[in-house]
């Protein structure tokens, strides 16, 4: 059966991905969801079967809006995509931890992974939706659920910034040892992915590399509302 989304993930370039990454800290991804993926998605959000949690961030002053996890399994999109990024990104995660002198422990598949997640007692499933109105926002934060993470998380787009939103850039912000912390504002076209740090990244320095410590959030929806999917790797307890 032809899959446009397994062909698009097939074709991407994750040897440029992999010196973005290294270089900069987080890289784009193409337009990989069409229209129709994205309004599945999106479509999703009044079906509370499909949740096990909703996050109201006011109440708990993450910011304003709200967002749902969903419950396994997961809708057939966002699984795809949950597999077959797995893979490349653990061979960068690896990598990374050899560069801060650790030993590679994350396995080549996300079953595996996830294994090791459940064995900790982390056996909830993390991707979710996000929903912000005019004035919503995402105070800036870290998705950590338990003893074990991965290292890196994807975000996508579910529409259009300018047209049906405006405001609300992803945030990436970077807090540097010693020197002030360094911003970065994303925006990204509708379908279209976004690979960053869940926790931290290295940095080459004079001597050796070392840990630079990353949060993100999403600055103020001027109008409209935005929706957005998580890719966590690690399940939560």
């Amino acid at each position: 059966m032809y899959n446009p989304l397994a062909e698009r993930l097939a074709a991407l370039d994750w040897g440029e991905l992999h010196r973005t990454l290294d270089i900069q800290g987080y890289a784009k991804l193409p337009v990989l969801l069409e229209h129709d993926h994205c309004e599945e998605i999106i479509n999703t959000y009044d079906q509370e079967e499909c949740f096990r949690n909703t996050i109201n961030m006011a109440r708990y002053r993450f910011g304003e809006g709200e967002y749902k996890y969903y419950a396994a399994p997961l809708p057939s999109i966002l699984q795809q995509l949950r597999e077959r990024l797995y893979p490349p990104l653990a061979i960068a995660a690896n990598r990374w931890l050899a560069y801060l002198g650790g030993e590679g422990i994350y396995p080549a598949s996300l079953a595996d992974f996830l294994i090791q997640c459940h064995q900790l007692g982390q056996t909830r499933s993390t991707p979710l939706i996000l929903r912000y109105g005019t004035g919503g926002y995402n105070c800036l934060h870290q998705d950590l659920y338990g003893e074990l993470s991965f290292p890196f998380q994807v975000v996508f787009a579910l529409n259009q910034h300018g047209t049906d939103y405006t405001g609300g850039e992803f945030l990436l912000v970077e807090q540097r040892p010693r020197a002030q912390s360094r911003g970065h504002a994303i925006n990204l076209e509708r379908g279209a992915g976004l690979i960053f740090p869940t926790q931290h990244r290295p940095v080459k320095g004079t001597r050796g590399y070392y840990r630079m410590t990353n949060r993100h959030g999403i600055s103020t929806v001027h109008s409209g509302t935005r929706y957005s999917a998580g890719i966590i790797f690690h399940d939560a307890k």
